[in-house]
């Protein structure tokens, strides 16, 4: 028969097995899918698994690739992900289309949209009636922005293949880009362009917005909103000593050079894209309800909201307003 000692060993020894197991029972587990392959511009992310802020938060959270393949919107929609990075626009044309989905918070104050000019452009305005090679998807977004603030017109349009060739061989064309990465590749090429970030020119659209269905707001409320303030000190992370997320960046992305996430840093924090705007105030991934119904006025007057279709179902700062993680 068991001793009074040995039984009492017992219970010492259960006692912080029954506890360790109620802590880890008490992990949420997230599934987070960016926009695109690993770079720079998901740095505060994987920032944020490589110091374990997700961790310390009660988060087991795993960030999945997006790429040229991947719909994150419909593997969201399809239950398959617990979050997924978007532009404020899909998700606006998203809850259009009947897609119960949310806006929990916007990763950048500024979206990175830039039409990049050569040298010895005065300004953005001069564009009108010259060449730029956008992309399709810009005739839904940026492009009727342009048309209605400095009377661009569709006879400037020149098609865009993701490739700053064009660019570098005809000295009159001008392309659109990412404040990240086509800069750079035209500056390699030997050429310093003049670079026209839109969102300092007006262009009110969030970006890298954090989407989640109706379903997964209701049920995992307080994890996704721990994941926003783990989230939010990643990024201030991040921006002041990016190595640790560098190096979770190039392991899922080996193509990703240093130098190219080197110059994507220091753009993030030249422009103040994730720390700058109401971000500076009221913590980074902020959002506000007039920001977002300013970007729904510009697509009620550019004719690209549907009239019979409640938008402000798209968002909600009820979450993110608790972040206060200031740069």
């Amino acid at each position: 028969m068991p001793t009074a000692r040995s039984r009492l060993a017992a219970l010492l020894v259960a006692v912080p097995l029954a506890a360790f197991a109620a802590g880890a029972a008490a992990v949420d587990r997230l599934v987070f899918a960016t926009d695109w392959l690993a770079q720079a511009e998901h740095g505060g992310f994987y920032q944020a698994l490589a110091e374990g802020l997700y961790a310390k938060h009660g988060l087991d959270v795993t960030i999945r690739m997006g790429g040229p393949q991947v719909n994150g919107m419909q593997l969201l929609a399809a239950g398959q992900l617990d979050i997924a990075m978007a532009d404020g626009l899909q998700v606006l044309a998203a809850v259009a289309n009947g897609v119960p989905v949310t806006a929990i918070g916007a990763t950048f104050q500024k979206n990175p949209t830039v039409i990049i000019a050569h040298p010895g452009v005065p300004g953005l305005a001069a564009l009108k009636g010259k060449p730029i090679a956008i992309g399709a998807a810009a005739n839904n977004t940026y492009w009727p922005w342009l048309k209605q603030t400095l009377g661009f017109t569709d006879a400037q349009k020149r098609p865009y293949g993701f490739s700053v060739q064009p660019f570098l061989a005809d000295p009159q064309l001008s392309q659109q880009g990412f404040a990240t990465s086509e800069p750079y590749s035209i500056e390699k090429a030997g050429i310093k362009p003049v670079v026209f970030l839109l969102a300092d020119q007006g262009y009110p659209p969030y970006s890298e917005v954090l989407a989640v269905t109706d379903a997964t707001l209701a049920k995992k409320r307080d994890a996704l909103r721990r994941f926003l303030i783990a989230s939010a000190e990643g990024w201030k992370s991040y921006l002041a000593h990016p190595a640790p997320g560098n190096a979770l960046i190039r392991k899922d992305n080996p193509e990703m050079s240093e130098e190219l996430l080197a110059y994507g840093v220091r753009k993030l924090r030249e422009y103040g894209i994730v720390e700058g705007g109401d971000a500076a105030t009221l913590g980074i991934m902020t959002m506000r309800d007039d920001r977002w119904n300013a970007t729904l006025r510009f697509l009620e007057s550019a004719g690209l909201a549907k009239p019979d279709v409640d938008y402000r179902r798209a968002w909600t700062v009820d979450l993110v307003k608790d972040v206060h993680v200031l740069p």
